[in-house]
């Protein structure tokens, strides 16, 4: 397949939540997702039990179903005191402004979830809110890498990416629309793929690493 050749580091600067500009008339050739996810398997797993699962999801009506619920989750979330905040902030403050922008592509894209050309939902054994061993994060330390992974490999092929996770308001029903075992499986996200509209993402504007960084004693 065709890539980029992006640099490792334009790569990871680079990879960005991918809403507004997604082609959603060009389908996505179900081996660029397959060679997408070759790389998803190669990410580090805890004790290298590799149990991630991984669905992809092109039929329409599912696609459909899937989006229903999205839509109703977005309903519910866009009230969320977590989302609305930027609109209590000064006008002139620059990351109140990036979150409106944040906000509008997000509802864009809840607004036209059902047209994405393809959806991968990265599962793991097990129910989140029923963790063994070391709980939760021993959980999530193998299929977040996993899946990042496949959101660079898809950069690299010209393919935009978000991961959400709104539609696990309605896990169980988004389970029966899949036939996912719901008891047994959790559902981590609902990661929309498809071609961009143009390549030429660029570094978000983020605060200096050494902002949020402390050495050795906590300070904040």
């Amino acid at each position: 397949m065709t890539t980029l050749g992006l640099s490792a580091d334009e790569l990871l600067s680079t990879t960005r939540s991918v809403r507004k500009r997604i082609d959603f008339d060009r389908p996505v050739e179900p081996a660029l997702i397959e060679e997408c996810l070759e790389f998803a398997v190669q990410a580090p797993t805890g004790s290298n039990r590799q149990g991630w699962r991984f669905l992809v999801v092109t039929d329409d009506d599912k696609k459909a179903a899937l989006a229903d619920l999205y839509r109703r989750g977005w309903e519910l979330y866009s009230t969320m005191p977590a989302s609305t905040g930027a609109t209590r902030t000064k006008a002139s403050d620059d990351r109140a402004s990036q979150q409106m922008r944040v906000l509008d592509s997000a509802s864009y894209l809840a607004e036209n979830m059902y047209r994405v050309p393809a959806m991968l939902i990265p599962c793991m054994p097990g129910r989140v809110e029923h963790p063994t061993g070391t709980g939760i994060a021993s959980m999530m330390a193998s299929i977040i890498p996993s899946t990042w992974s496949f959101m660079l490999a898809a950069r690299e092929r010209g393919l935009g990416t978000c991961w959400t996770t709104i539609h696990l308001m309605f896990e169980e029903e988004a389970a029966a629309v899949l036939d996912i075992p719901f008891e047994k499986v959790s559902q981590i996200a609902l990661i929309t793929v498809g071609h961009t509209i143009g390549t030429d993402f660029t570094p978000a504007t983020r605060s200096p690493a050494s902002t949020v960084t402390d050495w050795n004693t906590w300070t904040a």
